[in-house]
């Protein structure tokens, strides 16, 4: 019997603008259209950036709200906001800047609220070539926002998409699950590991190292994978092979095809993924079958 795996839709991200070829989706309507489309190839959940009507990634929780609202009326499938907004490029000097921490935190009081967060669990040189994001530029994760975020979703019985890009991020987190914020234990944490991503090299060795490494300091927690550009989808399959629960596939962090060609649209990289996951015994499980997996049902 063929095994579900949670396949995360990961949009748009912060950079990537629409052209003649790959139809990248920048607003409410557009991003919950395409949402619906993943879902029907495969998608269990939705990962989406906020844009502004000029593209450029937004904190406004109003786009936000209303990205949640418009997709809940055309599918079932789970939304995540972004974890961190999304860094901004200025329009005259082309200068990269974060968000402030208060901006940050508003999108933890989202009304109607998403399904599930995320937390980029340490602070990097962050670098994502084939995100859009070319030139390394510091991607501060302070404790404040950290302790927040995870201490709001757990309480409300959701989960938190724990982002890791390096190993020291593992033990952050198990540093703040000692000091009583979490149980390390629990069945419902979430690690994402990323390949390609704030200098964390595309290479099999690596990841496989992290994720080893991620299942002795949390051992019950459930763990994804994610590759970039043209990476994509040789450390997907790296992350089926070690029997991973969660990929993460879109436009947010690749453009390509396996083949190489561009990809039109998101739904695109959903089905290939999905054909992918087949080959290692796996089907795309559903919204329900995701809830029951990353522990959202557990309060209920």
């Amino acid at each position: 019997m063929m095994r579900p795996i949670v396949i995360v839709a990961a949009v748009n991200g912060g950079y990537h603008m629409p052209d003649a070829v790959s139809r990248v989706p920048i607003t409410p309507l557009e991003i919950a259209e395409e949402a619906a489309k993943c879902r029907e190839a495969g998608a269990a959940v939705l990962h989406f950036h906020a844009r502004d009507e000029t593209g450029i990634t937004t904190g406004d929780v109003s786009v936000f709200q209303e990205t949640i609202r418009l997709t809940r009326e055309r599918s079932d499938i789970l939304i995540q906001t972004t974890n961190g907004i999304g860094a901004r490029r200025d329009k005259l000097t082309g200068e990269t800047a974060r968000p402030p921490l208060a901006e940050r935190l508003k999108l933890l009081s989202l009304e109607p609220a998403p399904d599930l967060y995320g937390a980029a669990s340490g602070s990097t040189d962050y670098i994502h070539v084939h995100g859009g994001q070319p030139l390394e530029s510091p991607f501060v994760n302070n404790l404040e926002w950290l302790k927040t975020s995870v201490t709001h979703a757990h309480s409300t019985g959701s989960s938190v998409e724990f982002e890791i890009v390096h190993i020291p991020a593992l033990y952050r987190l198990r540093r703040l699950a000692e000091e009583g914020l979490f149980d390390p234990n629990a069945d419902y944490l979430w690690l994402c590991h990323g390949a390609g991503i704030a200098n964390a090299p595309p290479i099999a060795r690596v990841l496989l190292n992290a994720i080893e490494e991620g299942r002795l300091v949390f051992p019950r927690a459930k763990f994804g994978v994610f590759g970039c550009g043209p990476h994509q989808f040789p450390m997907t399959a790296v992350g089926l092979a070690a029997d991973c629960d969660s990929i993460r596939i879109g436009f947010e962090d690749n453009l390509l095809m396996p083949d190489g060609r561009r990809a039109q649209n998101n739904h695109h990289l959903i089905a290939e993924a999905a054909r992918l996951a087949a080959f290692f015994n796996r089907r795309p499980a559903t919204p329900a079958e995701a809830r029951e997996i990353l522990g959202l049902n557990r309060n209920k």
